[in-house]
């Protein structure tokens, strides 16, 4: 409960999915009959004397309040209105998912085990897929969660012995840093009369300073009832607590291969094995998940045999991870809520040339007049269907360095597109000749482009080999075995891990 003693109520009224909440019961004892009891939400909190007392908003609301880190009514808005970009994007502009589903057996969901995380992925879930947009018999979709233990949708310190040692060293140096500089002593000079015994704000303050930022943005965020101080939203005092904080904790990805393996690896792993099982048609691509009959983990309910969207509920923590070890977050400010990063898989066809985004481009320059009558058009992959009777297998798990001039070849003419916050990015190592679409650097080639993988015939080499290449180099082979090791060695690499290449 921060800076109460600059007027900050510790209770919000902004969560008003408390008033109608719904759980499911059982209703009868023999097992044969479900139903769901509707209740409301209500918190309690110590009063004077330890007695017990309902938890007020600013004006005396009991109804509607927040518990912490609940996912608030804006919350709720902004991740509905990212589920209807998402529709008018890849349902009305490029006609790419259906406009009517009657199963979501093509949609691959899954969120963390904050609850905010879950239920941003059914607002957008449902901005995208309204009422309107499903069949009547259309039945409950499929959310994937895990456990604590095993969650990867996050940079999981908790669970990773490993990353925990080199969040706490380059958290340790960002203090180091930071907390004599002049930068922080003008955040004191700002901020220090509200501190705890007015003391000096600090990289490892109580609260910390990552703690101040949440705060003041989530204040921002909502209304005038819980606003803090004008000296909280000095524009000075914001970018700096903004680039320090982004330094301490997204500083090791762009140092660490290390940092990058244990702390988003596993998640960046996933997202090119996914790519991989779609081009593949093995099931590797979310289906082995998601099969939707009771008790069948291969087939779905409506006969889909492949996935051909997914949607992962996470975190700021984790979209920074992944932009910074992909060398893709120079510059950038710590993400805003309800941000989110769209992972996009092409295919070179033979069709007129045009973006994703609906944007027309002009046709890549290939350097040989020859080439222009077939010049490519991309678009997104997923739709093929194909056998998933094998669960296990296939290329999807397998490093680059492992796969076949074969197996490279079938993965030819297929491109990555990174775009963050509706802004395409580009990682450094697919800028490289042979790495990316002609004419576009921000499509990266996932394992060689098409001309490479057909015209040598033989040997592909690195010179053609980028996304998944670069992704592989911190992807760990075992996740559980690399947090456990190099547990008595430096946090720091002898010299700088460049992301990205």
């Amino acid at each position: 409960m921060r800076f109460q003693n600059a007027g900050l109520t510790p209770y919000w009224p902004y969560c008003n999915a408390a008033r109608q909440l719904s759980s499911v019961v059982k209703a009868n004892t023999n097992g044969s009959a479900w139903d769901k009891l509707e209740w409301r939400r209500r918190l309690e909190t110590f009063g004077d004397n330890d007695t017990s007392v309902l938890a007020s908003g600013p004006k005396g609301q009991t109804d509607g309040i927040c518990n912490l880190g609940e996912l608030t009514d804006k919350g709720r808005e902004t991740t509905l209105a990212l589920g209807q970009r998402l529709r008018r994007l890849y349902v009305d502009q490029l006609h790419y998912m259906p406009n009517i589903i009657s199963d979501a057996d093509m949609i691959y969901l899954r969120a963390t085990p904050m609850a905010r995380a879950l239920e941003s992925v059914q607002q957008s879930f449902w901005g995208m897929y309204p009422l309107t947009a499903r069949t009547a018999s259309f039945p409950p979709p499929t959310i994937v969660t895990r456990t604590l233990l095993d969650e990867t949708l996050y940079p999981n310190e908790g669970s990773c012995r490993r990353f925990n040692q080199l969040v706490l060293a380059f958290g340790q140096r960002a203090a180091d840093r930071w907390n004599t500089s002049p930068e922080m002593a003008y955040l004191s000079s700002k901020i220090s009369k509200w501190m705890p015994n007015n003391s000096n704000v600090a990289v490892d303050s109580h609260p910390r300073l990552s703690g101040i930022m949440d705060t003041i943005n989530s204040s921002l965020a909502h209304g005038p009832e819980t606003r803090l101080p004008s000296p909280f939203y000095d524009a000075k005092a914001r970018d700096i607590i903004d680039k320090i904080g982004v330094e301490e904790w997204f500083g090791g990805y762009k140092e660490s291969n290390e940092y990058r393996q244990t702390g988003i690896g596993p998640l960046a792993g996933d997202i090119v094995a996914r790519m991989v099982g779609s081009v593949e048609k093995i099931g590797n691509d979310g289906l082995l998940e998601t099969g939707s009959r009771d008790g069948d983990s291969v087939r779905s309910r409506g006969g889909e045999t492949d996935m051909k969207f997914g949607m992962s509920g996470c975190h700021d923590t984790t979209l920074a991870a992944l932009l910074a070890s992909l060398g893709c977050f120079e510059g950038e400010k710590w993400p805003p809520y309800t941000s989110h990063i769209a992972f996009e898989l092409f295919t070179e066809t033979n069709a007129a040339y045009k973006a994703i985004d609906d944007v027309t481009l002009e046709p890549p320059t290939t350097g040989h007049p020859a080439d222009k009558s077939n010049q490519s058009r991309l678009k997104t992959l997923f739709s093929k269907r194909g056998n998933t009777d094998s669960p296990t297998g296939g290329m999807a798990r397998k490093k680059i360095s492992e796969l076949s001039t074969a197996e490279k070849h079938k993965l030819a003419g297929h491109y990555v597109r990174v775009r963050y916050n509706d802004r395409p990015m580009t990682v450094p190592g697919c800028r490289l000749p042979g790495k990316h679409l002609d004419g576009d650097e921000s499509f990266c080639t996932l394992v060689c482009n098409r001309v490479a993988g057909v015209r040598m015939g033989s040997e592909l080499t690195r010179e053609q080999e980028a996304f998944k290449a670069i992704v592989d180099k911190f992807t760990p082979r075992s996740w559980g075995e690399t947090c456990v090791s190099n547990l008595q060695e430096p946090a720091f690499p002898a010299e700088v891990e460049p992301p990205g290449y």
